[in-house]
């Protein structure tokens, strides 16, 4: 380490320590050591700790901003050709995700305080967003393959533990579960691509690996199976089809969490498919792959999001669309374009859900049928659903806008038909955030919503501050220097942006959404939205093939096992038992008796032997 490196730089490998400390420091109030109806200084030691990481990274990112990208290498392992380091990137790019990361955890956590004032087990949740925070910050940082693979399984543990938090009811239970095991089916794909490449390179860190890349040495078989490996761990970490069932599975957990599943999670995901895209190139079928993924995505997630009627699931689903258009992006080696669009989503995205978390708290109501007329009773909510649904849909002259707009340009120029997914995606999801917003902030007042009142000042605090940063997005994007031509971007690009957006705002404005009207008598219109809202069967159609072989095969073992195997084995005990119980008789107690025996087995052995070896 290099003497002319500030303090706060050498000590950057203790931003993602920083959450896992808040974890460490919490158990004491979560395994019940201190009292259990004063849980609150655990959350107060997360939130400072998670604001020391948020100020320790706003340091580095201004002297990096000045002076350059940094790069921090530990040694960790060596054996014979074989050295891995614990290695750390300072680029621009992974401080401002880092800043992001840490942003978001900080407000989620303020947030938190009041949206789970009565939970009993506040230390256990601020102990696991600890350990969220603490391997999504080491995953933006990290600067090997096997350090990133590595802090994406925590990631996946974590989840896990969120999403069962409530692990009393069975449905989060079953929601956990099956969460984990869809991502854990990336997870085990992506360990394959990573044995692969450290075979093929015998290196793990990125710039090594970009070397070894720009030589191209491998097949094209051996290329595009790696490819698929690396882009299958993304694939699941960004909710993408068809591994995308675990975002809305996750709803089931505290909705604090769900505002960093939504925004920055997948954000992690995304991270590291930018960072292994030079490797990616190698393989053309691989490219392809993403194409198709972000574009089923994109636009599948977009029209489910329509017929769902839970409110978290319909931002879950957009959550879905929205990377997909970011996995083209990364496709189509544009990743300025993907950081701009991955940026402007976590902002808009944390901020709707937020929102929507008031509501909750509010009605204790997720069904969007039965709330209505809270815009009057919840006017903080309202704005902040408001602010959040414009930024992410594209409305001059919020972040989204820029980021789609320049989508617009640049896609015009490589591929048309990827311009017209973003539009018709933009056009949706301002559809289903206008469904959303008419639904439960207008129209008259529900059983259900007419007690509702505006949200405590620990909820309200962070929707604002998170409001505030929505307006000025912009501001903060023109001034990164990799962004300098933001702003350069033509007219007809803007006016088919805007236009998308309105478009799908004028639909939804024009939409029926009465009671006699939400279940149409036309059979085909009726089957059109039960395949919209049961997301085109995709579970169902899991559950026939995928799960119903595995458990298959599960019952042939266990019919094998059962009686094959104990059969063998409890076979070989009874004849066991059967010889010693008929040997036993022979016992009389007479020294002759055995002698002769002897005899008798010496002269048969002798016997055997000489006619062997004659």
């Amino acid at each position: 380490m290099t003497p002319e490196l500030s303090l706060s730089i050498q000590t950057a490998w203790l931003i993602p320590l920083y959450g896992f400390i808040g974890m460490l420091v919490s158990l004491p109030w979560a395994c019940g050591l201190f009292r259990r109806d004063a849980h609150r200084p655990a959350a107060y030691l997360n939130i400072l700790l998670t604001l020391l990481a948020f100020v320790h990274g706003s340091l580095i990112l201004q002297e990096v901003y000045h002076s350059g990208p940094v790069d921090l290498a530990f040694p960790w392992l060596s054996v014979a050709d074989l050295e891995l380091n614990i290695s750390f990137s300072l680029s621009l790019t992974n401080l401002v995700a880092l800043e992001l990361i840490t942003g978001l955890s900080l407000l989620s956590q303020v947030y938190s305080l009041g949206y789970m004032d009565k939970e009993w087990a506040l230390a256990r949740f601020f102990a696991l967003l600890g350990f969220f925070e603490g391997a999504m910050s080491g995953v933006v940082l990290s600067d090997s393959l096997f350090q990133s693979y590595f802090l994406l399984e925590m990631l996946t543990l974590s989840t896990y533990l969120l999403v069962g938090f409530w692990y009393a009811q069975p449905l989060v239970v079953t929601a956990a579960r099956d969460a984990f095991l869809t991502k854990r089916v990336g997870d085990v794909l992506l360990l394959m691509g990573v044995v692969a490449l450290c075979s093929y390179s015998g290196v793990m860190g990125f710039n090594d690996l970009y070397a070894w890349a720009a030589q191209d040495t491998l097949s094209p078989l051996a290329a595009t199976l790696l490819g698929l490996g690396l882009v299958a761990g993304p694939t699941g970490k960004c909710a993408q089809f068809p591994m995308h069932l675990w975002l809305d599975e996750a709803m089931e957990g505290p909705n604090p969490a769900s505002i960093l599943r939504n925004s920055v999670v997948v954000t992690c995901g995304a991270i590291v498919l930018l960072k292994v895209m030079p490797i990616l190139q190698l393989s053309p079928i691989a490219i392809g792959v993403m194409l198709v993924i972000g574009s089923i995505s994109a636009i599948g997630g977009s029209l489910v999001a329509l017929a769902q009627v839970d409110i978290k699931r319909t931002l879950s689903y957009s959550t879905t669309a929205h990377m997909g258009l970011v996995f083209i992006a990364i496709a189509l080696q544009i990743p300025v374009l993907a950081l701009l669009l991955l940026f402007t989503h976590a902002v808009s995205k944390a901020l709707l859900s937020m929102s929507i978390g008031g509501v909750i708290a509010s009605t204790n109501c997720q069904d969007i049928t039965e709330l209505g007329g809270l815009g009057s009773r919840m006017p903080a909510t309202t704005t902040a659903f408001l602010v959040g649904g414009a930024g992410l849909v594209g409305f001059l002259p919020l972040g989204g806008f820029l980021a789609l707009a320049q989508s617009i340009e640049l896609l015009s120029v490589r591929s048309v038909p990827f311009m017209a997914v973003f539009l018709l995606t933009n056009a949706l999801t301002a559809l289903g955030l206008v469904r959303v917003f008419r639904h439960v902030f207008m129209g008259d007042s529900l059983i259900k919503s007419r007690r509702a009142a505006e949200v405590n000042w620990q909820m309200a605090f962070p929707m604002v501050a998170l409001t505030v940063i929505v307006l000025i997005t912009p501001l903060l994007l023109v001034r990164l220097e990799s962004l300098d031509g933001l702003l350069a971007f033509p007219l007809w690009a803007a006016a088919l942006v805007v236009g998308s957006g309105l478009l799908g705002l004028l639909a939804g404005a024009v939409l029926p959404l009465s009671k006699a009207w939400s279940r149409s008598l036309n059979p085909l219109l009726r089957w059109w939205q039960d395949l919209l809202a049961y997301d085109f069967y995709t579970e169902r159609f899991y559950r026939l093939t995928i799960v119903n072989v595995v458990a298959g095969f599960s019952r042939l073992a266990s019919w094998f096992d059962r009686n094959v195997v104990d059969g063998l084995l409890n076979g070989v005990a009874r004849f066991s038992l059967a010889s010693a119980d008929s040997l036993k008789l022979s016992v009389s107690g007479q020294s002759q008796s055995y002698v002769l025996t002897v005899l008798l087995a010496i002269v048969l052995f002798l016997t055997a032997v000489s006619w062997f070896l004659t």
